[in-house]
């Protein structure tokens, strides 16, 4: 039994739940945002949170090994430009991934005490919205480079 198809297959699922449970989270944020409801947002923010270490974890460990087994298997060369644009633009996302991760957590704990004790939400909830708003950009747009470096794996040349 040849492995590589399924190496292949979890790789390309893997990318999928990237961009996909990436874009969800930040669609599902934004609109809960946008109710100014701390309730909402409570609720929104528990799932979401569910889902950054259920999906979005799961396929940001995933990745680098499938993709080193996948390249290795291929034969594709370790030291190509695109493949070390898409280890640092990985590496970026996931300098941008990790505080989403802890600001969600804020952003949900800082709303569930809003919606319980019926005050309007802190001052700090929205500078840490608007920190998480600004993160997603990078993270996700560095997610849509590789995925582009992924399927054209152009000739790079890197210093």
């Amino acid at each position: 039994m040849e492995i590589e198809p399924l190496v292949r297959w979890l790789h390309a699922i893997g990318a999928a739940a990237l961009l996909g449970t990436g874009a969800g989270i930040a669609f599902f944020m934004v609109m809960a945002h946008r109710t100014g409801r701390s309730d909402v947002i409570a609720a929104v923010a528990r799932i979401v949170v569910i889902a950054d270490f259920s999906f979005t974890a799961t396929a940001v460990i995933a990745q680098p090994i499938t993709g080193y087994w996948l390249a290795r298997s291929i034969g594709w060369d370790l030291s190509a430009g695109w493949l070390g644009l898409s280890l640092l633009l990985y590496a970026m996302a996931g300098l941008f991934w990790l505080p989403v991760v802890w600001i969600q957590i804020q952003l949900r704990d800082m709303a569930f005490a809003s919606a319980t004790t019926g005050t309007p939400m802190p001052p700090r909830y929205h500078r840490l919205y608007r920190f998480w708003w600004m993160s997603g950009f990078p993270a996700f747009g560095a997610i849509a480079i590789i995925y582009w470096l992924m399927l054209n794996r152009p000739v790079i040349d890197l210093p």
